[in-house]
């Protein structure tokens, strides 16, 4: 649809437009790190041939990008409609009672060790003895 015949006109010199940008700032680049000293942090090695390789590959990349961001843009609102059913569904997870026994025992254990330790620090006296 892009490239019917009657937008050839308006398609091509824009295309051709993107692609001079782009050289102009790969070239730019090119030149300001073949400037840098060489035991420069910043300076990379680059070929000359790879000045070139953009200007063939970005409507590759540009499809890449944009296909990605429309599948994560799908995934978001699949997530946005599964999300509100998956809650409606499992509205009170069961929670099984051996938990309940273990959490309450472990707590109840701590909290006699804390108070222990808090009378301990203020030297009072015991009112309960520590479990031994």
């Amino acid at each position: 649809m892009l490239f019917a015949k009657e937008y050839l006109f308006y398609t091509c010199p824009c295309l051709v437009m993107i692609t001079l940008i782009l050289y102009i700032c790969v070239r730019y680049a090119y030149r300001v790190n073949a400037q840098r000293p060489d035991d420069d942090l910043k300076k990379r090695d680059f070929t000359m041939d790879r000045i070139f390789l953009p200007l063939v590959m970005w409507p590759f990349l540009l499809l890449v990008y944009l296909t990605v961001f429309v599948l994560r843009a799908l995934l978001y609102i699949l997530l946005l409609i599964l999300f509100p059913i998956i809650l409606f569904v499992f509205r009170k997870p069961p929670q099984p009672v051996w938990l309940h026994k273990i959490a309450m025992g472990i707590g109840n254990k701590l909290l006699e060790a804390n108070t222990f330790l808090i009378k301990t620090l203020w030297g009072r006296k015991f009112e309960n003895p520590p479990p031994s």
